[in-house]
């Protein structure tokens, strides 16, 4: 256990203390012109905000994530290095790294940064565990970073910059990163007003309200015994029964709006705009039009991989090697790298072209090829065919041309 281990204890249940919550609904959104409040934790009740968190969280945890060594021009997995463990498997005692990079995903689009304390033991990183960014309130001193973590006994306590890996998403002034749910509470809080209507509307059987009106003068205690009676009798499973009226009262029912405000559309249009605000294609969520094509979904896909996942797997890589990595394991050549290869093969076709290829060209040996798919290596796979007609990469030598010889009946031959 690190220095802080004693103060900064790592089992317990968390709660969330006044001041956390003070802090929350100061710095993360509160209410919207829709009339909902839109925090981290509120988004994660719009579908489309989910489903955006989860494919990037997915997206960060399924692509193996491994620390490497460059010794020259050969590259190798650091297996035998501690930190190899923890980010591939096992960073702390209740946590799988699947179940850390989701978490680290879902901080990173709800709350635009990630906060993982590094539990050193001698100067060796012994542990990685991940804590609420609601919790961690960063302070900048100077050119400096200071952290101040709020206990689950409510007690402050302030965590070394040593000892904080701080995973930032796109920033602006480049110390904290943009709180992504507060720039886009708007679109999420008319995502959550559409859907708190609609619940509304389908709890109520669909009925359409209405009123009832009568010429003669109602006192207020009959106002409130007619009230209670029509509740009543329209309530529960006495909904859709006939209504009957008394004393000259007459029904008008009043006209549903909801095509007039485009209800539906708006729902729609509300995953476009989420989708948007967050970066992720709207394909991505189960959202498509119908002009859809597999061509145009395939496109998709892969330009979901460059241009969402692509800028997510850079910044924690390098985010990995700058607080994970000491000065002289990077000059010795250990860096982090996602591999995500795996994912550009959409087909058995489209791999098997690809792997044919490379291994055409010499690029690829048979057994570089069988231990992708995790297959145990043959003797003799090692060898890097090329084709006939190009110089064979392992021979130094160059081909000679053959040379004529004097046969024994005295004419040329060549050998």
């Amino acid at each position: 256990m690190g220095l802080f281990g004693s103060l900064f204890e790592r089992k317990q249940t968390a709660t969330m203390t006044s001041e956390m919550l003070l802090r929350e609904l100061i710095s993360q959104g509160g209410g919207t012109k829709s009339g909902v409040r839109v925090t981290a934790k509120e988004a994660l009740q719009a579908s489309t905000a989910m489903a955006c968190g989860r494919v990037v969280g997915f997206g960060l945890a399924q692509v193996p994530f491994k620390l490497h060594q460059q010794i020259g021009r050969n590259r190798h997995a650091a297996v035998k290095h501690p930190l190899y463990r923890l980010l591939y498997l096992k960073p702390n005692d209740w946590m799988t790294s699947f179940d850390l990079r989701v978490m680290l995903g879902l901080h990173l689009m709800f709350c635009g940064q990630a906060f993982v304390w590094k539990n050193t033991v001698l100067g060796k990183i012994v542990e990685l565990l991940p804590i609420e960014p609601g919790m961690v309130e960063v302070k900048r001193d100077g050119w400096n970073l200071r952290y101040w973590v709020t206990l689950d006994n409510g007690r402050r306590q302030e965590i070394p910059a040593s000892e904080m890996w701080h995973i930032r998403g796109p920033s602006w002034n480049g110390w904290q990163g943009l709180d992504a749910v507060r720039l886009a509470r708007e679109a999420i809080g008319l995502s959550l007003a559409a859907e708190q209507h609609g619940a509304r509307m389908f709890a109520n059987g669909m009925a359409i309200p209405g009123v009832l009106h009568s010429d003669s003068v109602i006192n207020p205690e009959q106002r409130t015994a007619l009230r209670e009676s029509i509740e009543k009798a329209q309530n529960g499973s006495n909904k859709w029964r006939l209504l009957l009226t008394w004393g000259g009262l007459k029904y008008t029912p009043a006209a549903s709006n909801n095509d007039q405000a485009q209800f539906l559309e708006t729902r729609k249009f509300q995953v476009e705009e989420t989708c948007r605000a967050l970066g992720v294609m709207p394909i991505m969520v189960y959202h498509s039009d119908k002009a859809a094509t597999y061509a145009s979904a395939e496109a998709m896909f892969k330009a979901h991989l460059v241009h969402t996942m692509g800028p997510w797997y850079t910044a924690l890589e390098q985010s990995a090697m700058v607080n994970l990595l000491t000065a002289a394991e990077l000059d010795d050549g250990y860096y982090f790298r996602f591999t995500v290869n795996a994912l550009m093969h959409a087909t058995a076709k489209d791999k098997a072209d690809y792997l044919q290829k490379m291994w055409g060209m010499g690029a690829l040996n048979s057994n570089e090829i069988r231990e992708m798919d995790e297959l145990d290596p043959y003797e003799g796979g090692d060898t890097y065919r090329v084709p006939l007609n190009t110089e064979d990469p392992t021979n130094p030598e160059p081909k000679k041309e053959p040379s004529a010889t004097p046969a024994e009946d005295g004419t040329n031959a060549t050998s």
